[in-house]
């Protein structure tokens, strides 16, 4: 590791990263271990100010539309991994995602999120997705809205036809990017193919988001390599979600890591990626992690569900959303009491075009 991290200093660190110096990876490694609480409240601090350069006040709002709870993997830590069966699935009609994603752009949101499992119906035969790319054009059409496309590992001639259907990212979370540690959570499944679904993804056009779970065996050392791959492939969005134990899987009774450890990764992530989003899932612990979240230097709401619509989250299946709480008037109270706004839906548009021209020009060098 080089350095001795018992010499570092939080304050250089910081400093450092404020100035767009290059972190090395001893020092990455430090920052992602603090825990004293002076040390983490500087780390959140200088977040929040990196935060404030390139997006003044706005957070961006997702909706989160669940199309399908079906899916042909097993992966250990999901709750509607195929071999469950304590929990409840279901497949939306056409016309009620239609109706959510319509309320939901009425509602303010600023992206909507179309999400899926592997449903057998679509990766059972490659025209299976005509209905799904179909949809996904409609709801683009309908609302005027941008669109994340969160289908998983998707054939190369789907992924090829994203773009086309009107779709403006794609996320295809690898987790980890430890090999072993993905073996073990994403059960049968190539690591190699799924992280380069995003790589084609990017020369189709498509803006990229990545992720990773926290908590579920990695080290510090596997998060520091995570952050080496967003980079490499220049995601536009990167997350990362605190593991929850889910009933009726291999990782049940897999203890849920401290929140402050989500914290800090989200923290680091706003140092290395100053001018990329970075979520704050209300999929892990509500509207009540909201606020940490985003005092860590989060810049986008993400799993906005209305309670109408009848749909899931994922980690979180159902917390605060028949309480109405996951909604942008659910939330707005929490925005105004630490001095952030809703991005106006022009801001959200402006950023993601400055970012596919970039794309473009990337693409033809």
């Amino acid at each position: 590791m080089g350095k001795n991290i018992s010499s570092f200093s939080v304050d250089k660190i910081l400093d450092k990263a404020v100035s767009k110096e290059p972190l090395s990876r001893s020092e990455i490694l430090f920052l992602l271990g603090l825990k004293k609480p002076d040390q983490a409240g500087k780390l959140f601090n200088t977040a929040r100010k990196l935060r404030q350069k390139y997006f003044g006040d706005s957070i961006f709002l997702y909706g989160f539309l669940y199309l399908s709870t079906y899916c042909q993997n097993n992966c250990t830590f999901c709750h509607y991994r195929a071999s469950n069966s304590s929990c409840s699935r279901y497949r939306k009609t056409y016309s009620e995602v239609l109706g959510a994603a319509a309320d939901l752009a009425d509602s303010g949101v600023n992206l909507l999120d179309l999400t899926t499992g592997e449903d057998p119906v679509y990766y059972g035969k490659e025209e299976g997705f005509g209905p799904l790319l179909q949809l996904l054009e409609e709801v683009k059409n309908q609302t005027s809205l941008p669109v994340m496309a969160s289908f998983g590992s998707l054939p190369d001639l789907v992924l090829d036809k994203l773009h086309e259907a009107g779709a403006d990212w794609f996320a295809c979370y690898q987790e980890t990017h430890n090999k072993t540690l993905f073996r073990n959570l994403r059960l049968n499944q190539d690591y190699d193919d799924r992280l380069e679904k995003k790589y084609k993804a990017a020369k189709t056009g498509l803006l990229i988001e990545e992720g990773i779970l926290s908590g579920v065996g990695e080290s510090l050392e596997d998060v520091a390599d995570s952050i080496k791959e967003m980079k490499k492939m220049n995601a536009h969005q990167v997350r990362v979600m605190n593991f929850i134990p889910q009933r009726g899987t291999p990782m049940q009774n897999h203890k849920s890591p401290p929140e402050q450890y989500e914290l800090v990764i989200i923290a680091v992530l706003r140092l290395l990626f100053p001018d990329r989003l970075i979520p704050a899932s209300l999929d892990v612990y509500g509207v009540g992690g909201l606020k940490n979240k985003l005092d860590a230097g989060a810049n986008v709401v993400t799993s906005i569900i209305l309670p109408q619509s009848k749909m899931a989250g994922v980690a979180q299946s159902y917390l605060d959303i028949s309480e109405g709480y996951r909604t942008v008037k659910g939330i707005t109270p929490i925005l105004d009491d630490i001095g952030l706004t809703k991005a106006a839906p022009g801001d959200y548009i402006s950023w993601i075009e400055n970012e596919k021209k970039a794309l473009s020009r990337n693409i033809l060098l």
